[in-house]
């Protein structure tokens, strides 16, 4: 089922993977995530976008979505609050969910203990919260080389999709649009794969509310879920940053902006 909307009504799509990144995969090429509180808030949500410094091998957890991380654990970006000046988060162990896990409502600066593993909150944004490992030996394991940059699909893209390696991030990086110019992803419920490993699909579109939503999947992990996406709103996928430009009864149009934001 592609979901689309027919003169208003939702429709769901059959396609939909569940999840969206990190990330995707790590950090956004050209884009550093440094900078304190953004002002302009997405639409329905009181701001602000962001609040805290991202670094620049921080780990990219995107909103409604999941990220392996070294020692057979992960965490997801389960929710997110605002109240207008500051930003909270709710993290949840594990790479996807499962009952009984554990949850945390976190703030920048909170330290979060995770199967033995500790990671601090760097940044609490709408679309991704950003961690950064403790120790040493986590944040080597995190910026390791995958022993190939070929995706071969599922569990073995996992070294492609949970990564702070720069050769990697900067191949996910090139797999898209360059900055400037627009992906467009079809509500028919297909799915667009992407070179290290990012598979895409609109969730639905109701081109009435000119609303959307758009799910990933990266090494048989849900990385991204955005949901009730509008024109302006911003999304990560796949370590980059993009700005819903259009939601149609057919297509969401994402613009990758030439000058992202934080």
């Amino acid at each position: 089922m592609a979901r689309g909307t027919v003169r208003g009504h939702r429709v769901v799509g059959a396609g939909l993977l569940l999840l969206l990144a990190s990330a995707g995969c790590g950090s956004p090429a050209g884009d550093s995530g440094d900078g304190g509180a953004t002002a302009a808030p997405p639409v329905r949500d009181k701001g602000p976008v962001c609040v805290g410094e991202a670094p620049a091998d921080g780990v990219r957890v995107l909103r409604g979505g999941g990220f392996r991380l070294p020692g057979g654990t992960g965490v997801q970006y389960a929710g997110a609050s605002a109240d207008g000046s500051s930003r909270t988060a709710t993290l949840r162990e594990g790479p996807r969910y499962e009952e009984g896990q554990r949850e945390w409502k976190v703030a920048v600066g909170a330290r979060v203990p995770l199967a033995g593993h500790a990671y601090t909150v760097r940044q609490v944004c709408s679309y991704r919260v950003v961690l950064e490992a403790a120790s040493a030996r986590d944040a080597s394991a995190l910026a390791e080389a995958p022993a190939s940059m070929t995706s071969t699909g599922e569990k073995a893209d996992a070294g492609l999709c949970f990564t702070t390696n720069r050769a990697v991030l900067k191949a996910a990086a090139d797999g898209f649009p360059a900055e400037g110019e627009s992906l467009s992803l079809v509500g028919n419920g297909g799915v667009r794969r992407f070179p290290t490993g990012l598979s895409l699909t609109v969730s639905y579109l109701d081109a009435e509310a000119r609303t959307a939503g758009i799910a990933a999947n990266c090494a048989a992990v849900p990385v991204a879920a955005y949901e009730e996406l509008r024109v302006g709103d911003p999304l990560e996928l796949g370590g980059v940053l993009f700005e819903v430009t259009d939601v149609t009864e057919a297509v969401v149009r994402l613009t990758r902006p030439a000058a992202p934001r934080p």
